[in-house]
Order: structure tokens, then C-alpha cells, then sequence
């Protein structure tokens, strides 16, 4: 199928009970696969592949939803949106971001309006992959990284979405970065960021969904990021520990808050000492080397 026939199913979600934690439905359609969430009027409006049964989908979704943010009754109305309308809609919203005293992070049509000699500027249009500048989880993971990265180091990037987390680890020193992400679309997408940032040299695209023994496989590496589910992180930690390095380091994100203490204690029984949190809303990113 071309793009110009490929058409995306349109969710459109809300909550009157939802209040503050109304939010939390743009992460529960997130964690449903949608290619990207906006609010518009009190509904979250979300974009999926088409799936092979509409109303089927719709249940699932609503069953979701209830179970992911214990909000009660969710709205669902659904629609379909042609691709190419689909990635003007995705456009909206989006534009320059200093996500630390020098990290910057922009789309190709909003340049930031002031950059200092020292910033590190990120290009990025994120088109069908997640993994923007106006997510918590990869703020936080961007955050972590500032400061952290070691000049030539080895670095994976496991569910690596738009590929911004790599580009960040390439711009901040590490010489080399698997980017690992299942999604041949992301991938797409993933590949053209990086080549607008010049680190196709230092970051290579793999499409894959990671296993533990696929980890394990790339050893040994400096430094892991996996901005993933908490409920997909949880079987990958022996090949997190068993890719890494003596001392390495280690970020989880895509976590919640009340997920925080079980993914924390996980990442404890296999070896890794906790070092930093980063809060950013509803979401936690935990920094993590592993013991000498």
C-alpha cells in the first residue's frame, strides 16, 4: 500500500469524571499504539494503523483505557483520516523546546528564535514515530542524558521511536549508537532525523523489537536507554545487565508514578544501583549504573 492510499483510524477520547488526570489518557492511547496524541477542546484525538475489525478495536480501546487511567465513563468517538492529512495534523502544536541550559530541540519549520554558542540543537520531525520534546518521558530522558554521556562511548537506544535520544547521545560525545525500534515507520522517520542532525555516522538504525539475548548480544556498551513501557522493560533487564559494562548506565523511562517502586526495586534485583530520578508530571525516569 502507498502512502497515498493508506488511510489511519481516528480515536477521539475524554472523560468528564477526568479533571487534572484527564492526562492520562493521552498516555493510555500512547500505550495503545497510537502514532500521536493531541488535546483538542477536552477530547484527545489519537491516530491508529487500521485495524482488521473497527468496533472490535474500539472495545479494546475503552477497556484500556479504563484499566491505564481508572477513569469512568470514557467517550469514544472514531473517524478515519487520509495519510497525508494525517501528517499535516501531526504538525500542529509542535515547536522549539530548551529541555536544559543547552539542550534544544526544534522541528524543521520552527528553528529556535535564540541558540547560545554552547547549545546542542536538535532537529526533529517525529512524522509516524513517538518521541518528542513534549513528551514527559523523553524529557526526562533527555535531562538524564545532559551531562552523562562520556566522549566516545557506546551507547543502545532501545525502543528508539523518532531517534531523538540517540541524536542527543551522538551530539553530547558517544561515538557509537545502535538504535533499536521495531516499527518499520519509526524507522523511516528515524533515519531522515538523523541524517538532518549529521550523526548518520555515529548512529546506526536497527529494526527490531529488542529481547533480553538480543541485548545481551550487542555487549559490551557504556550506556542503555529504554524510553519503553514499564510492563515491556520488566523482561529485559538481564540483557541490560548482561550488555553493559562494569559501572554502565542505565535509563528507564515510560514509567509512571505508581509504577516507579516496582520498575525501581526490578532494575535493584539485577544488579543496578539507583542514582537520579527525573518527575516530569505523571511520568518517572530513573537513572541507574550497574554495580562494580
Amino acid at each position: 500500500m502507498t502512502p497515498s492510499e493508506r488511510r489511519w483510524l481516528e480515536l477521539r477520547v475524554s472523560s468528564p469524571s477526568g479533571g487534572d488526570r484527564a492526562e492520562l489518557l493521552a498516555d493510555g492511547l500512547l500505550s495503545l499504539g497510537a502514532r500521536g496524541v493531541e488535546e483538542r477542546g477536552g477530547w484527545y484525538v489519537s491516530y491508529f494503523d487500521e485495524p482488521d475489525d473497527v468496533a472490535a478495536f474500539v472495545e479494546l480501546a475503552v477497556s484500556h483505557l479504563e484499566e491505564e487511567t481508572a477513569l469512568s465513563p470514557i467517550r469514544v468517538e472514531h473517524g478515519w483520516q487520509a495519510h497525508e492529512a494525517w501528517e499535516e495534523t501531526w504538525k500542529r502544536g509542535l515547536g522549539p523546546r530548551r529541555i536544559t541550559d543547552r539542550i534544544v530541540v526544534h522541528p524543521s519549520w520552527a528553528p529556535p528564535e535564540e541558540v547560545h554558542i554552547d547549545d546542542i540543537v536538535i532537529r526533529l520531525d517525529p512524522g509516524m514515530a513517538f518521541g518528542t520534546a513534549e513528551h514527559g518521558t523523553t524529557r526526562g530522558c533527555l535531562r538524564l542524558l545532559d551531562g552523562l554521556v562520556a566522549e566516545g562511548s557506546c551507547v543502545l537506544d532501545v525502543g528508539a521511536g523518532s531517534g531523538i535520544l540517540s541524536i542527543a547521545a551522538a551530539r553530547l560525545g558517544a561515538l557509537s549508537i545502535i538504535a533499536i525500534e521495531g516499527d518499520g515507520y519509526a524507522c523511516e522517520a528515524m533515519q531522515e532525523n538523523i541524517e538532518a542532525n549529521g550523526v548518520e555516522g555515529i548512529v546506526s538504525v536497527e529494526e527490531a523489537w529488542a529481547t533480553a539475548d538480543s541485548l545481551a548480544a550487542r555487549r559490551p556498551v557504556d550506556g542503555i536507554i529504554a524510553n519503553i513501557e514499564a510492563g515491556l522493560l520488566a523482561p529485559l533487564h538481564d540483557g541490560f545487565r548482561r550488555a553493559l559494562t562494569p559501572g554502565g548506565w542505565l535509563i528507564l523511562s515510560g514509567i509512571l508514578d505508581h509504577e516507579w517502586t516496582e520498575s525501581s526495586q526490578r532494575a535493584e534485583s539485577h544488579g543496578f544501583v539507583f542514582v537520579q530520578l527525573d518527575e516530569d508530571g505523571v511520568w518517572r525516569s530513573g537513572l541507574f549504573r550497574l554495580a562494580v
